[in-house]
């Protein structure tokens, strides 16, 4: 009698799985585009107020609950301000399941989707060339915890960029 109850919690758990994909296939876990990015008076808009996102600019937000969490440090270049995110571009544009959305001079935004769930990630990059870095913000659109998934690809994007 155990081993079929089992059995069966097994196949359900199995369809449960399933369903949770096809639902990401669906685009369900995409979340919606936020109508706050962007560049305002040289900031990024702050980290996010759970652990699903890093900021350069968190340290900016002094009293913002998870800015100890979000804090990661800039991309520094030397020379043009235009020419370093260029290149921070075309290193990202080689990037599997990376869209550049909205590039300008000085900033970019780029959507990361998740390979089976599609869960999308918004980075957003702004040169500062008094300080010749490049400030970064990344967050998930959706959940509370991203396991650090934002970090992982800033620092991997930060070693892109600093090999070439």
């Amino acid at each position: 009698m155990l081993m079929a109850v089992l059995k069966w919690a097994g196949l359900g758990l199995g369809a449960a799985g399933i369903l949770v994909l096809l639902a990401g296939q669906l685009g369900l876990f995409r979340g919606s585009v936020p109508s706050d990015l962007g560049a305002k008076n040289g900031r990024l808009k702050p980290p996010s107020a759970t652990e699903n996102s890093v900021s350069s600019q968190a340290g900016l937000y002094p009293d913002h609950p998870m800015r100890a969490h979000a804090e990661i440090a800039p991309f520094n270049y030397s020379g043009d301000g235009a020419a370093a995110l260029a290149k921070l571009r075309a290193e990202i544009s080689s990037m599997d399941r990376a869209k550049i959305v909205r590039p300008e001079a000085l900033y970019l935004h780029v959507e990361f989707t998740s390979k089976w769930f599609k869960f999308v990630d918004d980075a957003e990059f702004l040169v500062d060339e008094n300080a010749s870095v490049i400030h970064v913000r990344s967050a998930a659109r959706v959940g509370r915890n991203d396991f650090d998934v934002n970090r992982r690809r800033v620092e991997a994007i930060r070693a892109r960029f600093g090999q070439r």
